[in-house]
């Protein structure tokens, strides 16, 4: 149940001040911070951090596929060929700025830390989520602007991910072990 998870404010998160609010909702449920560090990122970071794999393609190109036929939209682009397009536009936003790259520790922290993020698509995040909190982007302005959704967050979606990212954006040796003394308090068993 203790795992580690990756956090990432991207650039509209950092140039409207959100890097403070955004971290104490995460220490305010009882995750431990274990890295920090702000960057712009590189090429390289961009393409290790958003990795073009099979299952990635295939699932990216069917949602793609099935949310432009609900509109009567027929796409004639291979998943590949959508993939391809969204990774660049991924790189592109990611690359815009300086961002804010986190690593929390705590008991369900991948599970926790995407409900207080919040759906990809932020028009349709809860009020409460980060990204209801503080965007109201959606896929409809995306496609019809040809860019990725901007929601200003980015948090591991299972423990292979969390693991990956971490490796991709902090050292073995930035990563702080430390004793969190509230986790006493918080989760403590009594005795009998």
């Amino acid at each position: 149940m203790l795992e580690k998870t990756f956090i990432m404010v991207k650039h509209d998160g950092v140039q409207r001040g959100l890097v403070g609010e955004i971290i104490s909702r995460f220490e305010k449920v009882g995750l431990k911070l274990i890295a920090l560090r702000m960057l712009t990122p590189t090429e390289d970071l961009a393409n290790r951090h958003y990795v073009l794999t099979e299952a990635w393609i295939e699932k990216l190109g069917t949602n793609t596929r099935k949310a432009f036929e609900k509109k009567g939209i027929n796409i004639k682009e291979t998943n590949e060929q959508i993939a391809k397009r969204v990774h660049g536009w991924l790189k592109g936003y990611l690359r815009e700025g300086p961002v804010v790259a986190m690593a929390f520790e705590g008991y369900h922290a991948i599970e926790i830390g995407r409900k207080i993020v919040g759906p990809a698509e932020a028009k349709s995040a809860p009020l409460g989520t980060i990204r209801g909190d503080f965007t109201v982007d959606s896929y409809d302005m995306a496609d019809k602007l040809q860019r990725p959704v901007r929601n200003i967050i980015h948090a591991s979606g299972n423990t292979d991910e969390a693991e990956n990212e971490i490796g991709v954006w902090f050292s073995k040796d930035e990563i702080c072990d430390y004793t969190k003394h509230d986790w006493e308090l918080m989760y403590k068993h009594e005795k009998k």
